[in-house]
């Protein structure tokens, strides 16, 4: 009968293959784009699974019910869906160690700045980050437009039908009317979200 190796060869293969396990969970959790919707519906919900930059469009006889929401700035006020009516509202959900969402900050930068004052609105909402975190992402990518500390889901859950609840980054663009006109699943890329913008203002 061979010999069991020394108990420290043992711990030490019990720490290796721990460490390689946890290096491959963020891969497959970032990576998987197929069947995104059953995928946010596993686990345990603290993974977030990044999309494939798809983009859905909604026909305006298509469109839903207006969408309503009342929920916390991170400064403190409280924001409603109802104050972006008239205009087109963007809302990012977001996080700040979330890959994808460093990607595109400096689409969503430059166009919130494109767009301020004439039609269109951005608002993040942050699923994750508490404060201090969300704050300092938002210098570093010279984020200006306010985002939501949507921990608690309530941006979420108002538009559950077109976010699936664990995919980031998801940017939805909501027409004058309030009702959901469009759905990017991933990285926003410039030229589309631009498109989409200037396709829903009144």
């Amino acid at each position: 009968m061979s010999a069991l190796p020394p108990r420290s060869a043992l711990n030490r293969r019990a720490v290796l293959g721990l460490a390689a396990a946890a290096m491959t969970l963020p891969l497959a959790a970032c990576g998987e784009k197929s069947d995104l919707a059953k995928q946010a519906a596993d686990g345990d919900g603290k993974n977030y699974i990044a999309g494939d930059g798809s983009v859905e469009e909604f026909a305006k006889d298509k469109r839903g019910e207006p969408i309503s929401f009342e929920a916390p700035l991170f400064s403190g006020k409280t924001v409603k869906a109802e104050d972006y009516r008239g205009q087109v509202l963007v809302i990012n959900f977001w996080y700040a160690s979330c890959a994808p969402c460093r990607t595109e900050a400096p689409v969503l930068k430059e166009l919130s700045a494109k767009y301020k004052g004439k039609g269109a609105a951005f608002l993040g909402a942050n699923v994750r980050d508490e404060k201090e975190t969300a704050e300092a992402f938002e210098r570093a990518f010279g984020i200006a437009y306010p985002s939501v500390r949507d921990i608690e889901g309530k941006v979420l859950l108002a538009l559950s039908k077109y976010v699936p609840l664990k995919s980031v980054p998801v940017t939805v663009v909501v027409d004058p009317e309030g009702r959901v006109a469009a759905r990017i699943l991933g990285a926003a890329d410039k030229s589309t979200l631009d498109t989409l913008i200037k396709d829903n203002i009144a």
